[in-house]
Order: structure tokens, then sequence, then C-alpha cells
């Protein structure tokens, strides 16, 4: 299964929409957002993804219950809990406990956003920040590709 990881698009509407089209392109088979969306018109470009999306609120989610409105059974307050290919993923935003959470060792993978800073650790819990598709602070939009069977995970610039 091929899951593309993103975070922290803070409104950028033409970088999350070439997120959407790499995840198209590549026919992912699920995609998580690990916060920061912002507004609910994010929506109108999230609308256009093929694969399952599903979406932990951040720390610059304001307008909460426009985004439920829009976004209902796919946006949830973190931590939550998904598993996909019979791996146990749990998805963040601030990435707060994260050690704790990972030597806990009951996740295959910990996402998380919130620092904008790409990071792949594997101890033995992955633990995946794709950066930021926004690329308001790094200047580059990106995000990972997550392979659940091989446990590789790949940046991509989009």
């Amino acid at each position: 299964m091929r899951v593309v990881l993103m975070s922290d698009s803070h409104d950028n509407l033409p970088a999350l929409q070439r997120a959407v089209d790499f995840c198209n392109q590549q026919q992912a088979d699920e995609v998580l957002h690990a916060g920061d969306l912002v507004a609910p018109f994010v929506s109108r470009v999230l609308k256009n993804l093929l694969a399952p999306l599903t979406i932990v609120f951040g720390n610059n989610d304001g307008e909460r219950n426009g985004l439920r409105q829009v976004f209902r059974e796919k946006i949830f307050e973190p931590p939550h809990e998904i598993v996909l290919d019979g791996r146990k993923v749990l998805m963040l935003h601030d990435p707060i406990l994260l050690d704790a959470l990972a030597a806990s060792k009951r996740y295959d993978l910990i996402l998380h956003g919130h620092i904008h800073e790409i990071k792949i650790v594997k101890q033995p819990t992955l633990i995946v920040n794709p950066g930021e598709v926004g690329g308001w602070l790094t200047g580059k939009s990106t995000v990972a590709v997550w392979d659940t069977q091989s446990d590789k995970v790949e940046i991509i610039k989009v």
C-alpha cells in the first residue's frame, strides 16, 4: 500500500493542488494529513483527491467548526489512531510526547507535523514528519510516500 503523508499546508492552494496532483498521478491508496490546513476553503482542492483522506487538526486550524463541516468524518482531534494494511498508525500534529509514544512500541508509524522540518526516524517505530506542503517557512513544498510493505519512506518535492 502506498500512503502519502503530508502536513502544514497553511492555505497554500497552489502547493496543495500540486500535492493532490502528485497523489492522483501516483495512485496513492491513502492520504494522511497531519494538520494545519488552516481554513475550510482548502476543501475545494482536497475534494479532488482520488484516495481516501484522513486529517488531524493542527494548532493553526482556527476555524474548526468550518473544517468539521466540510471534512465531516475525515477530520479528527489528535492523537488519532488508524490501521492501514494491518499497520497501526498514530497521527499527531504537535510532536509533544513523541519519544514516549515511540518507546511504547504500540505503533508502526507515528506521523506528525508542526515544526515544518523533514524527519524520518526508525527506532523501531517509524516516525515521519513530511515537512510542509505550504512551503512558507522552508521554501520547499514536500510530501512523503510510505510503502506499508517495505516500510520505506521517500520525500517528494511537489
